[in-house]
């Protein structure tokens, strides 16, 4: 994100749920077209495992981690001309699970969804800035790259230790380097205006008459 002062307030904090919430959109918007029409498709927190939807779709958000190719990035240059702290870059690691009385349904709406979210592995800021409440949380030219994340079976069987006997079928996503920004201007000393030669004007008083 590379906005200046006005947006900075929202864009400080509000990248990450904005990406959960575009990720669910995108596929809300797939539904009508699809034979999974009216399905709901809900963003999770860990205690809702314990009583899960009966069918639809389910985004959690398990882990969070600092990304390190870009954790040593400069300053930021806002549209103002004015230099920000370094913007906060962090990796989103989702969860999906279809849920369903039927498996073979089930199976069916988890090979949707992952299909949805293959053919667009790139979310841009229209849809970014659509889905959450503020307008203006990513800039015009920005976007997230979600791309499929091939986790071990352990971490797999820990992020469903949550859910104790309701594990489901299920794929795992990255959202990748989802920039918070700071709204901390860092001090810049002002411009030199005027040159003062007062020293040199003393200096010329004192030593006069002296051997040059």
């Amino acid at each position: 994100m590379t906005r200046g002062a006005e947006a900075a307030p929202v864009a400080s904090y509000a990248g990450m749920a904005a990406t959960s919430e575009a990720i669910v959109s995108l596929l809300e918007r797939a539904l009508p077209g699809s034979e999974f029409a009216g399905a709901p498709v809900r963003l999770y927190r860990s205690g809702d495992f314990a009583a899960p939807m009966n069918e639809g779709v389910s985004l959690y958000l398990h882990r969070i981690d600092l990304n390190t190719s870009r954790r040593n990035a400069p300053w930021r240059l806002g549209d103002d001309g004015r230099r920000y702290r370094a913007a906060l870059p962090l990796d989103l690691h989702y969860l999906l699970t279809a849920w369903g009385s039927d498996p073979v349904k089930q199976q069916r709406l988890l090979g949707w969804a992952t299909r949805v979210l293959h053919d667009t592995p790139v979310i841009p800021a229209g849809l970014l800035n659509h889905a959450g409440p503020e307008a203006g949380t990513f800039g015009s030219d920005e976007q997230i790259e979600l791309v499929w994340e091939a986790l071990p079976h352990a971490d797999l069987s820990e992020i469903w230790d949550v859910a104790k006997a309701n594990r489901q079928p299920s794929a795992t996503y990255l959202a990748r380097s989802v920039e918070i920004e700071s709204k901390i201007l860092l001090e810049e000393a002002t411009e030199v205006q005027v040159r003062d030669l007062g020293f040199g004007q003393e200096f010329d008083r004192v030593g006069e008459g002296a051997p040059r």
